[in-house]
């Protein structure tokens, strides 16, 4: 096989009508660069997909020629070093066509999660986004993607009514229920595994508006709110969506005032029921410590990025999460030793445990890999990682947080929150043992050859 300066022969892929990219080229630097920025992205060719073809006559290339496969859209799923092969860049493809009368979105493979209400609002309709409507559709729902909204409508995938995927032999495939159903089921929680997809159609929402926003507590009152937040959870019924979370927010003029520089225990709902009856609900969390901030309102469900205020910027950071079945008392006594006011110098930017259950814990509508319905919580935590001093105490608390509570876990991750993918016992955790054994069965099926070998693919 012929070389260009230690890549593949390139020119099979003078077809693409997008940008073919290699290292040192005006444009391959942005192009790699994901919203991770801890994680050094250097492969030897990018293609800039703009649509279906230009995905097939990539994979095609890459099986030809034995090359590895990754791919990135926004680059928020981009966690993991890449150090060669061929990187996919779907971000050109953008477009989200929304059907009123069958209440359906056909979304491409790099649009945002913002793209899908914009185009869907002015018919009255939504679709299931997540905290930050900035990551990408598809990346967000082929790991399952767990919703603001989630205890009230289930998961993401779960409103997938088919996908336009092509596997690494080239081929485009058209999946659902009926066709094929083994990809498709595969396309529903099992993340990137056995294919591009190139778009997905999804059911939208009849949703305008919600109730959501933020209380926030000074952190000096952790223990009270959480203790009351963990009781008044048990009451609620499932269109309260909520998480408690705990912010050591840097002195930074990103952050707004009054919360820059300070540490806050915060209550983030969303509700999609009456806003009186939200409100009353509210009453004991806002009476369990001294309100600082309050920005619960009626909002456009459009601006429901102001729930959770999640970072708009790239940032070096490591994420990671971890389910947990009842918050007892004796766990949330743990989750305060390990991270609340007494905690000395926890490193860690945020660390929230969210209220699954309700429509999270049904089962989904046909077969899917989503293994996280049996959680009755989720712990997650972000802490960024400027440099290398920073990046071992990170670490080392984030260790120490997941080894403290993984008595109360349920042994399992969410593979789109599970951050940088270890080892492969590292990577099945986002799974059972009975559904990564199909993951790696319809795997071997379709990419016999590993080609999609980076981040969580088995």
């Amino acid at each position: 096989m012929v070389t260009l300066h230690g890549t593949p022969d390139l020119f099979a892929l003078s077809e693409i009508r997008g940008p073919v990219l290699r290292p040192g080229d005006d444009g391959y630097a942005p192009e790699v660069t994901g919203f991770n920025l801890s994680a050094r992205r250097t492969p030897d060719v990018v293609v800039g997909a703009t649509g279906a073809d230009d995905v097939v006559t990539a994979l095609r290339w890459a099986s030809a020629t034995g090359t590895p496969v990754a791919v990135q859209a926004t680059g928020h799923g981009a966690n993991y070093p890449l150090d060669h092969g061929l990187l996919i860049s779907t971000r050109r493809m953008t477009d989200v066509t929304v059907d009123p009368e069958r209440g359906t979105a056909t979304v491409a493979a790099g649009a945002r999660w913002r793209d899908v209400p914009a185009a869907a609002a002015p018919y009255g309709l939504a679709g299931l986004s997540g905290t930050s409507s900035g990551v990408g559709a598809v990346g967000y729902t082929v790991g399952g993607g767990l919703p603001v909204l989630g205890r009230a409508y289930g998961y993401g995938a779960d409103l997938v009514r088919s996908f336009h995927v092509v596997t690494p032999d080239g081929t485009l495939h058209e999946t659902d229920r009926d066709r094929e159903p083994g990809l498709f089921r595969t396309l529903r929680g099992g993340k990137g595994a056995v294919g591009v997809v190139t778009s997905m159609v999804t059911e939208l929402l009849p949703l305008r508006t919600l109730l959501g926003g933020g209380i926030w507590f000074p952190g000096e009152h952790a223990e009270a709110v959480l203790t009351a937040w963990s009781g008044w959870i048990t009451t609620v019924p499932d269109r309260m969506c909520t998480s408690f979370t705990l912010l050591r927010l840097p002195p930074l003029p990103q952050v707004p005032e009054p919360l820059r520089g300070r540490f806050w225990a915060r209550v983030a709902v969303a509700w999609t029921g009456d806003p009186d009856e939200g409100e009353e609900l509210l009453a004991p969390v806002r009476e369990a410590a001294p309100v600082a901030v309050d920005t619960v309102e009626v909002m456009p469900y459009t601006e429901a990025d102001r729930i959770h205020t999640d970072p708009q910027d790239p940032l070096p950071a490591r994420e990671s999460c971890l389910l947990l079945h009842e918050l007892t008392p004796v766990a949330v006594r743990t989750f305060l030793d390990q991270v609340g006011p007494d905690a000395g110098d926890c490193p860690l930017l945020l660390v929230g445990l969210r209220h699954m259950g309700g429509a999270l814990s049904r089962p989904g509508p046909g077969p899917d890999m989503i293994c996280a319905r049996d959680a009755e919580h989720l712990l997650e935590s972000v802490g960024v990682v400027a440099s290398p001093s920073d990046a071992e105490a990170v670490e080392r608390a984030t260790r120490a947080l997941h080894t403290a509570m993984s008595p109360y876990g349920t042994g399992r991750t969410m593979v789109n929150i599970h951050g940088a993918p270890g080892d492969t016992a590292d990577r099945a955790r986002a799974w059972t043992p009975e559904v990564h054994a199909d993951l790696l069965r319809l795997k071997h099926a379709h990419d016999p050859a590993g080609l999609l070998r980076f981040g969580h693919t088995p």
